[in-house]
């Protein structure tokens, strides 16, 4: 099983999860994060002032998928949440040795 976990823009959320949705995924998790990347935030301009963002806002996407279709979730999300532009986000791939449900104890890719 690999863990997926996607940093991005807080706009292409929609559009992400129903690509995943069509990949057949069932379930996600997502978080509201801050953070900065090679853009080291933004200046932006309230009632003629000026004032630095360090942090910007972003979406954190996290699935744990079987193995078999890791790479085609992870194009899905390139392709959707891709626009070009610097602080596109990243994607972060992770071998997940075991996963538990916990209502029937179910274990490996049945618990998913």
């Amino acid at each position: 099983m690999k863990k997926i976990e996607a940093i991005i823009r807080p706009f292409k959320l929609e559009e992400v999860k129903e690509a995943l949705l069509e990949d057949g995924i069932k379930g996600l998790t997502i978080s509201e994060v801050r953070g900065y990347g090679r853009q080291k935030g933004h200046t932006e301009t309230y009632r003629g002032s000026e004032y630095q963002i360090e942090f910007v806002p972003k979406i954190k996407i996290e699935i744990v998928v079987d193995d078999s279709i890791a790479d085609k979730v992870v194009d899905s999300i390139l392709e959707t949440a891709k626009t070009g532009q610097v602080g596109d986000g990243k994607i972060f791939i992770s071998n997940i040795e075991d996963a538990i449900r916990i209502r029937t104890e179910e274990s490996g890719p049945e618990a998913l």
